[in-house]
């Protein structure tokens, strides 16, 4: 699924605690309204690290910390986190839930009872909150999806990659095919919505591979799934040892072929990653793509939270450990930072232009705070380039600015 990036920190001291007031105070921006608000909660460890992955993610070594994930102290420790971050949010509804990885489904359905509970106890839920939790294959056994889903979780996301064995190894995952297939089964009868992770642009992947990937994955009639191509990441293992991957015409190929297997299985590709059937669009991931507000706890976790006059980021420390010690003594946040006037555009535009439908043009004004002057060069500049269409609503992609992203986002970068 997706995860806000997590950027390198130096994890020296918490950041200042600041109240209230002081993110109240006068400033250049001018919000109307507050967006809806999200809860992000990552729970950091994995079974084993994958070569590909640059999250936030620990090796669980059962010999090094005596057998067992620490489930009830880190579960203490995200509670303390949210009490200390209240007063930021303070009379909001949360819309979505999202528990994030790592592999969430290393917890016990216990624990995760545990934790959707004390986050009610804390937070005002909407009736029709999205609570979506993470799942790995190499996790899964018999009921345990089913126990998560009487522990709260609504949704799903199962982190199968490829159902191919030889892709399977090659990317480090710990299950096999036939794991796979047993964990989307169980999911498909545990969820009325679930989710798939694919990847393609595998090593040494040819398209009638990945295509058999994706006609294993459609026979499950999954109602989302989220296909992303293999990246090399810095700071991974595969960026110090980069397999060979498709090259850049036959990935396209790949995309294309994706795009029209799930059209013809009635999937609807609504964001650059992201297919699904009527009304099945994952709610937490598009209020990430609208510049909506998340508060994020959690080891490495990120917030993005609007106030009158001001857009803030908030980055926890990164460490599982430090983090638990930190947050235990209310100094969970070690980064605390107000988005320059300048970045707005581009960064709400890194997100806007993800999603097929673009977004409106008094959306923008509304997250932002800015006035439509702020991207009228960049507009101007990207429907010339063919790179979007608008009207006096609406900005959205063209098919070539979606397979152009990366550039149509840098014309909104500040000068």
């Amino acid at each position: 699924m997706v995860h806000i990036p997590i950027t390198p920190q130096a994890e020296a001291e918490p950041a200042v605690v600041r109240d209230i007031q002081h993110y109240m105070r006068p400033g250049l921006l001018q919000l109307p309204s507050l967006p809806p608000l999200s809860l992000y909660v990552h729970l950091p460890w994995c079974l084993k690290k994958c070569p590909y992955c640059d999250f936030n993610s620990h090796e669980f070594r059962a010999d090094a910390t005596g057998g067992e994930v620490p489930e009830q102290r880190y579960i203490d420790a995200l509670m303390a986190d949210l009490e200390a971050a209240l007063p930021l949010v303070w009379g909001r509804s949360v819309h979505s839930i999202f528990i994030g990885g790592g592999t969430p489904s290393l917890f016990s359905p216990a624990a995760i009872d545990r934790l959707i509970g004390d986050i009610r106890a804390r937070l005002r839920l909407e009736p029709d909150c999205e609570i979506t939790m993470e799942a790995n294959p190499g996790t899964f056994e018999k009921d345990r999806f089913r126990a998560f889903r009487a522990a709260g979780v609504t949704r799903l996301s199962v982190g199968v990659q490829s159902f191919n064995d030889q892709h399977l190894k090659a990317l480090g995952r710990v299950h096999d095919r036939s794991q796979a297939m047993a964990a989307v089964e169980e999911a498909a009868a545990s969820f009325d919505t679930f989710n798939l992770d694919i990847m393609y642009a595998l090593p040494g992947q040819t398209l009638p591979e990945l295509e058999q990937d994706l006609r294993t994955a459609l026979a499950f009639k999954p109602p989302h799934i989220s296909i992303y191509h293999l990246t090399i990441e810095p700071n991974t293992y595969f960026a110090k040892f980069p397999p060979a991957i498709p090259e850049d015409d036959q990935a396209y190929a790949m995309l294309d072929r994706i795009t029209e297997m799930t059209g013809q299985a009635g999937m609807a590709r609504y964001e650059i990653s992201a297919y699904a059937q009527p009304g099945h669009q994952c709610f937490h991931n598009t209020n990430y793509w609208q510049f909506g507000d998340y508060l994020g706890i959690g080891a490495g976790a990120h917030s993005k939270l609007s106030f009158a006059h001001r857009v803030v980021r908030q980055v926890r420390f990164r460490d599982p450990a430090r983090y638990m010690d930190n947050a235990l003594a209310g100094h969970a946040v070690a980064q605390d930072d107000e988005v320059r006037r300048a970045d707005l555009p581009f960064e709400y535009m890194l997100n806007a232009l993800r999603l097929r439908e673009g977004f409106a043009l008094q959306d923008f004004m509304a997250r932002t705070g800015l006035p439509l002057t702020a991207i009228a060069k960049g507009l101007e500049t990207a429907e010339r380039k063919g790179l979007i269409e608008r009207d006096m609503a609406r900005v959205r992609p063209t098919e070539r600015g979606f397979d152009f992203l990366s550039d149509l986002q840098e014309l909104f970068l500040a000068d």
